[in-house]
């Protein structure tokens, strides 16, 4: 499901979204979003006065591949964070390919921009949709 889909509040689908619209969209709750910000750390979306979080489009991709991994793919939060950055060689789920390429050029540059981890999450969370829609079929 992309951003554009998910949403009928009749915001713009690049508009930033409050955690409760987020956590209302995707059916998750909001502690769950704040603890999953806690234990991924490429999760972070915007915070404003009072602390206010405001969810851009990559945060809330980012968001629905951790739900989809953990809570319909059956992963732990640990083997969710490994997929999501490519850390476990041995992890052969297709997710951790989607971001193998990706891991091998921040590694070649020694860092990763914050443009580059949108993009990449992006990537995955596209990558991950598709091999849920073909298994799906």
């Amino acid at each position: 499901m992309s951003a554009d889909a998910q949403y009928s509040d009749g915001k713009d689908p690049e508009a930033l979204r409050t955690i409760g619209e987020v956590a209302k969209a995707l059916g998750i709750r909001q502690h769950v979003l704040r603890y999953w910000e806690e234990q991924f750390p490429m999760l972070r979306p915007l915070k404003r006065s009072g602390g206010r979080r405001y969810y851009r489009p990559e945060d809330v991709q980012l968001v629905e591949t951790i739900h989809r991994l953990v809570h319909k793919q059956g992963y732990t939060l640990k083997g969710a964070k490994n997929a999501l950055s490519g850390a476990t060689a041995s992890d052969p789920s297709p997710v951790r390919s989607a971001g193998s390429d990706a891991a091998s050029a921040v590694s070649a540059s020694g860092g990763m921009s914050n443009a580059n981890f949108a993009l990449r999450a992006r990537l995955i969370a596209l990558r991950t949709t598709l091999v849920s829609a073909l298994h799906e079929s």
